[in-house]
């Protein structure tokens, strides 16, 4: 069975501990400010099953520290943003900028997150296709409020994950066949 720990980055109001609380417990819960907690769930992805647990951190600077600790424990980190909030959108760039600098290029998936709130949307589904492509990761929209590609996100980073630890071996072209005629 794979185990994976999943660190969820972003800035406060982003919907980390949502997100969390969704996949593991199938259930919205309002917003609880964070410092860590951590989620655990089991599930199949592609008749495999894999063990999570989603280290659901706090964005505020005071915990910088705990911060660096969670980046060097995770495997994958889930980048975080409400897409009714640009400035969580904007501060990405500084968590992708630390994991990078702690964990050298880790596999990453970009989470826009609170599609329920589409008509306060402030970050458009391309500008978060595009940050993905400059991240060089994947990107998905989810709404933790009604559960909407929840799931799709965790088991689509848990795929990342695998084809990262165990890439398909190179199968070598055969030779051709040398022809020596008498």
């Amino acid at each position: 069975m794979d185990q994976w720990r999943i660190v969820l980055l972003g800035e406060r109001d982003a919907g980390k501990t949502e997100l969390a609380v969704q996949f593991t417990l199938n259930f919205y819960s309002d917003y609880d400010p964070t410092i860590e907690d951590a989620y655990r769930k089991q599930f199949l992805v592609d008749n495999r099953m894999c063990f999570l647990e989603l280290i659901d951190t706090a964005a505020q600077d005071e915990y910088a520290t705990l911060q660096e600790q969670w980046i060097r424990e995770g495997q994958g980190f889930a980048l975080v943003y409400s897409i009714a909030s640009r400035s969580t959108f904007d501060r990405l760039q500084v968590f992708h900028q630390s994991v990078r600098r702690l964990k050298g290029d880790p596999v990453f998936m970009l989470v826009g997150n609170k599609l329920d709130k589409a008509f306060e949307r402030e970050v458009s589904k391309d500008e978060g296709a595009a940050l993905a492509r400059r991240f060089g990761c994947e990107f998905i929209e989810t709404s933790a409020k009604t559960a909407h590609n929840v799931e799709r996100a965790f088991t689509n980073l848990v795929r990342a994950l695998r084809r990262a630890r165990y890439p398909e071996p190179q199968i070598p072209l055969k030779e051709k066949k040398k022809c020596l005629i008498l």
